[in-house]
């Protein structure tokens, strides 16, 4: 059984732990039951399912720490990883930054499970893949997706009393609609806890639409351009930011928000060494998170075991608060600020990240506009610069051209360079907030996004 419930996980960890002959044990159970079906060509090539639990075992001798990692619940393996634990521990170099362990706590209540995800069967993923694959062939269009669903649970104890507990279910479609001729593309992505609300009919429309719109797409030059970012375009470079966020990377002057003195000028040595309290972006920019968000809920503690509760990143523009580990918040004397735990090695997750934002829609958005282009998303970012979160990428399946409220044509696509701290500091509106990779995000139209090159790719 891959999904222990709480007594289950408890009992284990339990057990571990009374085994342990170490000065601080930690443990951890990570489990999931993951189904998925994979099409092309608008026929499925592959579907299966993963089911697998695994025990990972920290134990401390002093400042000196090993790790083993296991998938066998009997108490001969139990004693023997233990024991091998120790073992590592004994041979380890002591870590200088080593922390004690978190005593116990109180956790908010978070509700991520549903039982209509955790029931789905082949039959329904089938019955979901067909509702995008049927419309596309019908269209003479050439359907390729992805649905996975699954079910997770995390625990973890120590033998400082710590003990948590979290359980949820996901489950994300993609999909890509291409012209017979290959000449137009079209994407569409969706992810919910609630599988009921997973209409992957409504998301392929929208990618066949893209698809067939998107063919004989015109050339424009690179420049600066107003753009509508869909939320789809802009979720990978604020999610970039959000982990360049670090208070020690910002304090030892690694970082965009490393303070730095200007030409000539010298710091003293109590100045602040990170930009924490400064207005960085323009003033509609609020970004947090929320474990217990409805719709996008997280776990409540982080892999330490530290609750943690609502976190606000940015508040109208100021930068508030910065992520840190144990060791740095105690040598630089502020609060540990911890992050949900998302899970690690096959079930780990992304952050989640809440931006606020307005209440016109996409639509509405473009209407809107006078001149301007509409991305559906950008594609293989990569970074050029950390201390101006620069990064490079190209347009992908959908980018148009906006003229007096209406979409005028199709254009080929565009190499961009563009670092989202100026994105956020160009912004003319944001719309209404959509669930996109775990992260509610707002579609946002930016003056002077900086287009690099054209790209004659689809």
């Amino acid at each position: 059984m891959a999904i222990f419930t709480e007594d289950e996980a408890r009992a284990v960890l339990k057990k571990v732990l009374s085994m342990s002959k170490a000065d601080e044990c930690q443990c951890a159970l990570e489990g999931a039951i993951e189904g998925n079906i994979r099409y092309a060509r608008n026929t499925v090539s592959t579907a299966g399912e993963v089911s697998d639990v695994t025990l990972v075992i920290q134990s401390s001798l002093g400042k000196r720490t090993g790790t083993v990692t296991i998938n066998e619940f009997d108490d001969a393996s139990l004693e023997k990883a233990v024991r091998r634990a120790e073992e590592l521990a004994s041979l380890a170099p002591e870590n200088p930054e080593y922390m004690p362990l978190l005593g116990a706590a109180k956790y908010d209540s978070v509700n991520a499970w549903n039982e209509a995800t955790a029931a789905v069967t082949p039959e329904d993923r089938a019955e979901m893949a067909q509702a995008s694959i049927l419309p596309s062939r019908e269209k003479k269009m050439s359907a390729a997706g992805f649905l996975r669903d699954s079910r997770r649970f995390y625990a973890m104890a120590n033998n400082k009393g710590m003990f948590a507990y979290h359980r949820e279910t996901d489950a994300d479609f993609t999909v890509t609609v291409r012209t017979a001729d290959g000449r137009g593309s079209g994407w569409a992505s969706r992810d919910f806890n609630d599988i009921r609300k997973m209409d992957t009919a409504t998301a392929s429309a929208i990618a066949i639409q893209k698809a067939g719109d998107s063919v004989d797409a015109k050339e424009m030059e690179p420049g600066r351009y107003t753009v509508i970012l869909e939320p789809a375009a802009s979720v990978q470079l604020l999610s970039n930011m959000a982990r360049a966020m670090s208070q020690r990377a910002a304090d030892e002057g690694r970082s965009f928000l490393s303070r730095k003195p200007k030409e000539g000028e010298e710091l003293p040595e109590d100045a602040p060494k990170n930009r924490v309290g400064e207005k960085m972006f323009d003033e509609r920019v609020t970004i947090w998170s929320d474990p217990t968000n409805p719709d996008v809920p997280t776990a409540p503690f982080s892999e330490e075991g530290a609750p943690v509760g609502k976190t606000v990143w940015i508040d109208k523009g100021v930068v508030k608060t910065l992520p840190n580990s144990l060791f740095w918040a105690e040598k630089s004397g502020v609060p540990f600020v911890p992050t949900a735990f998302s899970g690690g090695g096959l079930f780990g997750g992304g952050t989640q990240l809440i931006m606020a934002g307005g209440d016109e829609s996409l639509q509405e958005m473009i209407e809107g506009t006078r001149r301007g282009v509409l991305v559906t998303r950008l594609w293989y970012i990569r970074q050029l610069d950390p201390q101006t979160l620069l990064y490079t990428g190209l347009t992908r399946d959908g980018t148009f051209y906006i003229e007096d409220g209406k979409i005028k044509y199709p254009i080929k696509n565009f190499r961009f360079n563009e670092s989202p701290i100026v994105m956020l500091n160009n912004i003319e509106a944001l719309g209404i907030p959509q669930r996109i990779n775990g992260s509610l995000i707002p579609p946002m139209k930016i003056r002077d996004f900086t287009f690099s090159s054209l790209s004659d790719a689809v």
